[in-house]
Parts: C-alpha cells; sequence; structure tokens
C-alpha cells in the first residue's frame, strides 16, 4: 500500500501551506485526503506569486495539529510516495516533531524511480518529466495537482518491466536510495571512498555549490543526506554530482578545502565576513633589565615576534614557552598585577620575581625563548600520509611563509629541503591558513 504525497510550504522555514494524500494499492486511488494548512507564520510574496496561496486563503484553515490525526491515520502501514520524497517527507516529519510525535514511513523518491526505470530524459523535475511523459498537470504547484500527477507517474512506473525488482532493492534497509538526493546518481555515491580528502557538491549545470573536508569521505557525505536542517535540505535538492580529491591526512584536506573554497566561493560554505581579531607575542624590557615577554592586540603590539588568530592560542603557547624554558609566569605576563608569580599550573620559575636569580641568567633563558620562536616560525616541513601506502604527503613553510603541500612516491630519495619544490602544489598564503598551520606547530 503507497500514499503519494505533495506538500507546499512557506519555503524560508518550511511550514506547510496545503498538503494532499492519495491511498494508492498498486491498482487505484483508494482514498484521499486535501487540505489548505495554516502555517501560523506569514507567506512570503513569491511562495504566494509561486502557489497563489496567499495568507488570507489559509487564515480559516485547519493548523497542523489540527490534521496531524488525518495524516497518521491515512499514511499508517503505507510506503511513503513523493517526487524528491526527502523534501516532502522531512517537512511533514518536523510539523509532527513540533506537536510531540515522531513520524516514521518507509519510502520511495519518483526522481529516482524515474531514473532507474525511465532513464535518458534531460530532466526529472516533476513539471519537465510529465510534459515529455504527456501527463498533464491540473494545477502545478498546489498540493493537489501535483500530487495527482505523481499518481499517474507512479502508475507508469509500477508498469515497467524491471519494476518489481526495482522497487524491491530501492525499498531494502541496506539501500541508500531513499536517501541520496533526488537528482544523484547512486554509482557517484557509491564511487567516493572511505578515506580523507574533499568532496565537492556540484548542481545539475556542474556548479560547485560546497566544498567539505573529512578524513572519510564516503562516512562525511552521506551525513549531508541525513542532516535535516533546512539549509543541508535545500543543498541535498540541488546537488546532481560529486567530485573528490584524496589527500593522504586530515591537515592536508583542510588546507585543500580551504584553497577550494577561495577559489570557487560556493553559496553553501559560510564565508567569513570578517577577519579575525589578531593578537601578537612581543618582547620589552624594564627599567631593571628583565626582558619580558608579553602579547596584545596585534594593531598594538610593537615589532610582534609571532602573530595568533585566538588569544587562547596566544596564551597557550608563552604558557609552553614558560615552561620549556623556566620564565617567570609574572614576566611572559600570565600573571598581571602581582609582586611574585604564583601561577597554578607553571611552577618552573628560579626566583627572578623574588630577588634568588641573577637578571642575566633570567634573560640568558629569555634569549633561548625568541631564538626557539625564530626558528619554529621559518623554515618548516610537516611530514602527512599519502593518498596510498608507497606516498608521503608534507606540507611547506619557508620563511614563515606557507607556500603549499605536495605527495612524494616511496622510491623518491629526498635528502634536504630545496628537493621538495619539484613535487611541491603551489598555494596562497592567507589568514586562515595561518591560523590552522600556527596552532598545529605552535602547540
Amino acid at each position: 500500500m503507497y500514499t503519494i504525497i505533495d506538500v507546499e510550504t512557506t519555503g524560508q522555514g518550511n511550514r506547510i501551506t496545503e498538503i494532499s494524500i492519495f491511498k494508492y494499492d498498486g491498482n487505484q486511488v483508494i482514498d484521499e485526503f486535501t487540505s489548505l494548512v495554516n502555517p501560523e507564520i506569514p507567506i512570503p510574496p513569491y511562495i504566494t506569486a509561486l502557489t497563489g496561496i496567499d495568507d488570507a486563503m489559509v487564515a480559516d484553515a485547519p493548523t497542523f495539529s489540527e490534521v496531524a490525526d488525518a495524516v497518521l491515520a491515512i499514511t499508517e502501514g503505507t510506503i511513503f510516495v513523493a517526487h524528491s520524497v526527502n523534501f516532502d517527507y522531512n517537512v511533514i516529519r518536523n510539523e509532527f516533531k513540533t506537536i510531540g510525535i515522531d513520524f516514521t514511513r518507509r519510502k520511495l523518491c519518483t526522481v529516482r524511480l524515474s531514473r532507474k526505470l525511465l532513464p535518458g530524459y534531460k530532466s526529472y523535475s516533476l513539471g519537465k518529466l510529465c510534459s515529455n511523459l504527456s501527463i498533464t498537470i491540473q494545477g502545478r504547484h498546489r498540493a493537489r495537482g501535483d500530487a495527482e500527477a505523481t499518481v499517474i507517474l507512479f502508475e507508469l512506473l509500477l508498469s515497467q518491466e524491471d519494476s518489481e525488482q526495482v522497487f524491491r532493492d530501492f525499498l531494502k534497509k541496506s539501500s541508500k536510495e531513499a536517501t541520496l538526493p533526488p537528482h544523484l546518481p547512486s554509482s557517484v555515491f557509491n564511487n567516493i571512498p572511505n578515506a580523507p580528502g574533499i568532496y565537492y557538491f556540484k548542481n545539475k549545470k556542474g556548479k560547485v555549490i560546497y566544498v567539505g573536508k573529512a578524513k572519510d569521505l564516503k562516512k562525511r557525505v552521506l551525513g549531508h543526506f541525513y542532516n535535516k536542517t533546512e539549509k543541508e535540505l535545500n543543498l541535498c535538492r540541488e546537488t546532481a554530482d560529486i567530485d573528490f580529491e584524496l589527500s593522504g591526512s586530515e591537515l592536508i584536506a583542510l588546507l585543500m578545502e580551504d584553497a577550494a573554497i577561495k577559489h570557487y566561493f560556493p553559496e553553501y560554505n559560510q564565508a567569513s565576513k570578517r577577519q579575525p581579531k589578531a593578537y601578537a607575542i612581543f618582547k620589552y624590557e624594564d627599567r631593571h633589565g628583565i626582558v619580558h615577554l608579553a602579547y596584545n592586540a596585534l594593531k598594538l603590539t610593537p615589532n610582534p615576534l609571532l602573530t595568533f588568530y585566538n588569544i587562547t592560542d596566544c596564551r597557550q603557547f608563552l604558557e609552553k614557552l614558560c615552561t620549556q624554558f623556566e620564565l617567570c609566569p609574572k614576566y611572559c605576563h600570565l600573571q598581571e598585577g602581582v609582586s611574585q608569580c604564583s601561577h597554578f599550573k607553571i611552577k618552573t620559575c628560579h626566583g627572578v620575581c623574588r630577588d634568588l636569580e641573577a637578571v642575566s641568567s633570567y634573560n640568558n633563558r629569555v634569549s633561548k625563548a625568541l631564538h626557539y620562536i625564530t626558528e619554529a616560525s621559518q623554515d618548516v616541513v610537516l611530514k602527512e600520509k599519502g593518498r596510498h601506502l608507497d606516498e608521503a604527503g608534507f606540507i611547506l613553510i619557508k620563511n614563515g611563509v606557507y607556500l603549499g603541500y605536495g605527495f612524494i612516491e616511496g622510491s623518491e630519495q629526498i635528502t634536504n629541503q630545496d628537493e621538495l619544490e619539484p613535487f611541491l602544489i603551489p598555494q596562497k598564503d592567507n589568514v586562515d591558513i595561518q591560523k590552522f598551520l600556527r596552532r598545529h606547530i605552535m602547540l
């Protein structure tokens, strides 16, 4: 038994404005429920222009909670069928969730079924597919008109030669067919490996609309399809293809993702609208000749030694220096307004703040810390895993500037940093990359 369903919504927020359900026994429609629904929020003008449903039409209509029992009754024990089923199913499921009811039904998508049983069409949108199949829609973008047309399409799908096996395969619990975006071929998803890398969601025109990274590409991509937020539902509805690149490691994937986002500016990636506040470590000598290490906002810092884009990272790095080189927390400005240090975690001070250590001896260790800062922020090669067992990955930083990443076959003999450059995939340095790498290298 099937229930073939269509809903119209408010768009933003996806509250239902109209619902139509046809109960179908495999041969004929045996029941129907259709109703306008008061969404209890204003209907945007662009939705009214598309559907013809406005606030006045639904003012006296029942709310979803008032039609919920009817929806439960007609769909009980049936397979939920819709064109782009995940959209309609999740809209209805979310409406039930707001009234404290868990709505669960098995699903079939007539877009994915049509791609399998009626291959070769340029578009599988309901309007274009019905036009190509000579199915008349009486009332496009109204719930009853679209649901009735889907019934006719569903009958046609059932009559196809291999339909019984296809339906059985789609309904298997192990099948991802009801989970995948309607326009995404299952072969594309099946080709994605369980390995680190970045992935590109593309629309029907081949435009990149989202870029992500993962240590397990297939698992992460599948996670998008189970996410029920409005943004993820819209992203999945537009996704018609997924491309990927292997990275070998999660850190290289992060660098690849940043470069791809800045290249494509995908509409579903949240690009930062403001630069993160920068902090810097600097040094100065007080009137007693003691060299201090301190930090402040970058724009207020004279001769910065090292820049961070998170105040916590900045303090943690100073704590590390203080412990490693046995410095005084007071003179590293980890404690302010005290005559002597008494840090809860750092107990390595030799007593310079209590006149128990010569200033020259203390400053000598500060000089070593400063040398460490200089060395650590100059030439760095980070070794990472490769994309396969006989390969290694690397990240190259020279003179404090990120140059890019690369991959080397295990048969190559590398004896110095200069020999890495032929294998380098050059990348642009930027604030975000500095933030990622600083945290990785210094902490």
